[in-house]
């Protein structure tokens, strides 16, 4: 490599610019993908922007905290776009009359069914209690999810890893496995991408319809209570079975 290139490659790699512009044509690329396949959810553009990002860090050699760190900007809007989601719920409570029942027994269900699941297939696989636990809070929003695994005794950043590829797995599978239920309420489409894929499920509502986006934005946020309620309960049930 030609050494002036070299100086210039390395201050151009430290550039925060330089990672924010790889985030964003790599999620543009992704779209343009997902647009062009007839938006198949199999091609989530997520989950091509995170191979795309991933194929050029191994390349070009960049560190990911190198990259993380002209990124962050992007992850700072994490939090803003979090809260924003109220807005969708607070007109859809406003419209509301009815159905809190069943929303509060499919919420419970899924929740449930959620962290049992895991729980269950990794003990089958035999992996470590700490793997185990790290995997029971995976269907909820990041921070969340990484704060129960922290207070049961898992791995937050095993849990971390676990939720994004919940998200991304759900947000390709979840209207597939919609339809072979042959579910067709956006409503009831909506609140199951919420609970089931959490941010990025919900990401995928919003582009998809109005009705399905204010559901699973409701479903993100009353996931996040219902898990952190549910797991630590159930956490002291499966240890009093294992004493």
């Amino acid at each position: 490599m030609n050494p002036d290139f070299g100086e210039v490659w390395v201050y151009l790699s430290a550039s925060p610019l330089t990672a924010l512009t790889i985030t964003l044509v790599a999620y543009l690329l992704g779209d343009w993908i997902y647009q062009k396949s007839g938006r198949m959810p199999v091609l989530n553009p997520v989950l091509i922007a995170v191979i795309v990002i991933t194929i050029g860090l191994t390349v070009t050699g960049i560190d990911y905290w190198t990259y993380f760190e002209g990124a962050q900007f992007v992850h700072f809007l994490l939090g803003p776009a979090t809260v924003a989601l109220a807005i969708p719920v607070a007109r859809l409570l406003k419209t509301m009359r009815s159905g809190y029942g069943a929303l509060a027994i499919s919420l419970i269900a899924g929740s449930a069914t959620a962290a049992i699941s895991a729980v269950f297939i990794a003990e089958i696989l035999q992996a470590s209690e700490q793997t185990v636990l790290s995997l029971a809070p995976k269907s909820v929003t990041t921070p969340i999810a990484m704060g129960i695994a922290e207070r049961i005794g898992g791995l937050p950043s095993l849990t971390a890893v676990c939720v994004i590829m919940t998200g991304i797995i759900g947000a390709m599978l979840g209207p597939y496995v919609l339809n072979a239920a042959r579910i067709t309420s956006w409503d009831a489409r909506g609140f199951a991408m919420g609970v089931a894929a959490h941010g990025i499920g919900t990401a995928r509502a919003i582009q998809i319809n109005k009705n399905a986006g204010a559901f699973a934005s409701l479903a993100i946020g009353l996931n996040g209570l219902a898990t952190a309620t549910l797991i630590p309960i159930l956490y002291a049930v499966w240890q009093w079975w294992s004493a």
